[in-house]
């Protein structure tokens, strides 16, 4: 990889959170923009990715064809669909490149074909790229190990903006399986995703979800850990998605000193054990 400021390319540029990563690796000292891409004819090929996000002519167009650009840089972001995004990812293991993926949604077979290029590709994997989220799943594996199997019930509610097409979002999903991991219990087992009707009351070691979606909420999630006189709550609120675009920046300069591998937000942070 190399060892000078990572060259970024982003993926879906034209897009709400395309545009804030462009902003992102903009203020950023410590990588330079190098690209990005829009849908496969879209009528913005050739503009100024600058211009795209409000920030002014960069002189760095947008292409729909990745690889016109592919030796002009070293890392690539993407935060689109996981059908678009296993597309790039097999286009940077095929051509040297390291890849930040963003994307939630993916099921099994997607996640596993993803975890089949860890040999062949440097890549960061993430739901969330927020400091302060990836922060809480730590507060949250600690509080489900002191509360879990003490008669607390666990309960995790997230909200977003109605585009959001996936649920329970990914860090709902991730929150959960840190919990799960915490407490020794399969999210597949445990994991209750829909009450509906004579439901019937929750079982002890259940871990809940609840979805909103509702007008331009960011992103929230809250862990309620509630038992019969006392209610813990850990709350996350993003009001912003420069905090994603911001991370995950960060993530790519990380990943510049990596040859392969498969790598979460915590191990960027220096968070795991």
């Amino acid at each position: 990889m190399p060892s000078h400021a990572p060259r970024i390319a982003i993926v879906g540029a034209a897009g709400r959170m395309g545009r804030n990563l462009v902003s992102a690796v903009q203020q950023d000292d410590g990588a330079s923009l190098a690209g990005g891409s829009v849908s496969t004819g879209s009528s913005l090929v050739g503009a100024d990715l600058g211009e795209l996000a409000g920030i002014g002519r960069l002189g760095v167009t947008a292409t729909d064809d990745l690889a016109a650009i592919a030796d002009d840089f070293d890392v690539l972001i993407d935060f689109t669909s996981p059908a678009t995004t296993l597309a790039n990812l097999a286009f940077c293991a095929d051509h040297g490149k390291a890849i930040v993926i963003g994307t939630t949604g993916l099921d099994e077979a997607q996640l596993a074909e993803l975890d089949g290029y860890r040999e062949r590709v440097a890549m960061v994997f993430a739901p969330n790229m927020s400091v302060g989220v990836n922060l809480t799943l730590n507060l949250l594996a600690t509080a489900a190990r002191a509360l879990g199997d003490e008669g607390y019930d666990i309960e995790v509610i997230e909200a977003h903006h109605r585009h959001k097409v996936d649920a329970p979002s990914g860090t709902a999903l991730k929150m959960g399986e840190v919990m799960a991991d915490a407490l020794a219990r399969p999210l597949k087992a445990y994991g209750v995703f829909e009450r509906v009707g004579q439901c019937g009351p929750r079982s002890e070691k259940e871990i809940g979800f609840a979805t909103v979606r509702a007008g331009d909420i960011v992103g929230e999630h809250t862990v309620m850990f509630a038992t019969e006189g006392e209610r813990i709550e850990i709350t996350h609120k993003a009001s912003s998605r420069m905090t994603f675009a911001k991370g995950a920046v960060r993530a790519a300069r990380w990943l510049a000193a990596r040859d392969t591998g498969r790598y979460d937000m915590q191990d960027v942070l220096g968070l795991k054990d």
